[in-house]
């Protein structure tokens, strides 16, 4: 069965197994935004996306989550090209997003090692003193964490494979792939 025509099927032939089609991710995150939303009861909610690989995953949230929101981003890197992250978050951005006081779910694309979004959540509540702060993730690896580390939301379970598509990247390709799959293993460098 394709899924995707022109560029895009492309790519998708680089993929080993297709995990979520466009459907089943956008029926996900449907269900994800009426949770959201139930949960705020109406209150204001600061979005704080996790960029580069969050930024697809969080447009289509928000247009599911029925609330007042603002939207905001922060800038991290953790893989530095890799497969696996290094265990060192570095923060690209030297001002954080105004959230004092205010309700703030943290939003990226997968919850993997934990270190990433740990040590983001950990600077936002320190240096921003949020009113409240919780955490949504499209994927959560079924893995031990380098760090105790949970989301609030999350769509999709993964297991320890290099997953690739909808905002999911290897060396800064596959972003823009409408699914999400697990990457062959002749695409990812040896190294990685």
């Amino acid at each position: 069965m394709e899924l995707m025509s022109g560029e895009n099927a492309e790519l998708s032939s680089r993929l080993d197994k297709i995990l979520f089609d466009q459907a089943k991710i956008r029926e996900c995150i449907a269900s994800m935004g009426a949770g959201i939303t139930q949960d705020y009861h109406g209150e204001p909610l600061t979005i704080i996306v996790v960029l580069q690989g969050g930024a697809l995953f969080m447009a289509d949230l928000i247009r599911e989550i029925h609330l007042p929101l603002r939207i905001d981003s922060i800038s991290v890197a953790s893989y530095h090209g890799g497969t696996k992250s290094s265990g060192v978050v570095t923060f690209l951005q030297d001002k954080l997003p105004d959230i004092e006081g205010r309700h703030v779910l943290l939003v990226d694309d997968i919850l993997d090692t934990g270190r990433t979004i740990s040590a983001i959540a950990e600077k936002l509540r320190e240096e921003g003193k949020p009113k409240s702060l919780k955490i949504a993730v499209l994927l959560k690896k079924s893995i031990d964490r380098a760090v105790v580390v949970d989301a609030d939301y999350w769509g999709f379970e993964v297991g320890n494979e290099f997953v690739v598509g909808y905002g999911l990247d290897y060396q800064g390709e596959y972003r823009n792939l409408p699914v999400i799959g697990v990457l062959k293993e002749e695409f990812i460098a040896k190294n990685g």
